[in-house]
């Protein structure tokens, strides 16, 4: 009896930091667990092709560049005719794991993100029944949409569709931390190890929480020290119209975030460092010191994951009765 009481004991004493792993806040990043390739292939193309913008020359990647981190590292896009965006570009990676999309989560899911882009004047400047036109002249799009949808007709609907499946795609697992959380020990060093523990006890995680580690919630900018900003951006009361939700803002994912700067929803903040001493001190009423910050700063670049690698799409050609852009009238 007593032998068979110590081998459980032993167990369970080497099974403590899988326990203690599958109890923390933040779970590992997962590929995808459904996918139509087909539509994936279509939504691609749609994603990368400049001919859905008035201009001819905005997609897109032109805001959300797969290069560089799923955004444009601008502190607000610029869209048709130059005009400046009124808020940060948030990373496209990842975002099937919001709870909704933009900053003030007008847009319930990817698809009904895809849509607003590309009538919004300040950004892609087009219409829907312009670029559905666009498409409808292209023959190649025509086979694809009939393959993919079963239909000769082209929608707006389609192609939102096609571009949501293929953002689905654009997620990135296997960061060092990841790996760590599964079980590989040396996949974060001591100062990252300590910087996620700083993360965790000093309040961070009670937002920036799950796959995403954010994503998930609404939250206050400026919960203990009102932010201040040049921005007009009034967060989710533009939606709900409630007062209350004022200066409340879709908490962003801090998976990638080395690469996803400039910071916030005005890209006020350039640096990581920046960002950490703003948000302790205005969200938690912390004040880090120097080698606080530098811990956590370590532990959020541990989320970097593996970024979308593919064959850039080739884009059909247009016919002889494609409209042409107008990139320069008014």
């Amino acid at each position: 009896m007593k032998q068979r009481l110590l081998a459980a004991a032993v167990s369970a004493l080497s099974l403590a930091p899988i326990y203690a792993k599958a109890q923390e806040l933040i779970q590992p990043i997962k590929p995808p667990a459904q996918i139509n390739i087909g539509m994936v292939d279509l939504g691609k193309k749609l994603y990368f092709d400049p001919r859905l913008s008035k201009s001819g020359f905005i997609s897109c990647n032109s805001c959300h560049n797969l290069s560089m981190g799923g955004s444009d590292n601008l502190p607000t896009s610029i869209g048709d005719h130059w005009h400046q965006g009124p808020i940060n570009a948030p990373t496209v990676l990842n975002s099937s794991l919001n709870v909704a999309q933009f900053w003030d989560g007008r847009a319930a899911d990817l698809k009904a993100q895809a849509g607003g882009p590309i009538a919004n004047p300040g950004e892609m400047g087009f219409t829907h029944t312009l670029a559905v036109g666009v498409l409808q002249s292209i023959p190649a799009y025509v086979r694809e949409f009939k393959q993919v949808f079963g239909t000769d007709t082209i929608n707006i609907d389609g192609v939102t569709t096609a571009i949501a499946e293929f953002e689905k795609t654009l997620v990135t697992p296997n960061s060092r931390f990841d790996q760590w959380l599964l079980g590989k020990k040396d996949a974060i060093n001591a100062q990252e190890l300590a910087g996620y523990t700083l993360f965790k006890e000093s309040g961070c995680i009670a937002c920036h929480n799950g796959p995403a580690v954010g994503g998930a919630s609404f939250q206050k900018m400026g919960v203990v020290e009102a932010y201040k900003s040049a921005s007009k951006a009034e967060g989710r009361s533009a939606v709900t119209g409630k007062d209350a939700d004022r200066f409340n803002f879709k908490v962003p994912t801090l998976r990638n975030v080395e690469l996803t700067y400039p910071y916030f929803h005005d890209g006020a903040a350039n640096t990581l460092p920046e960002a950490v001493e703003t948000m302790g001190r205005i969200q938690l009423g912390k004040k880090f010191n120097a080698d606080e910050n530098a811990k956590i700063v370590a532990f959020l670049k541990t989320l970097t994951g593996d970024q979308p690698s593919f064959t850039l799409p080739i884009l059909p050609p247009d016919s002889d009765k494609t409209p042409r852009p107008t990139p320069f009238s008014q």
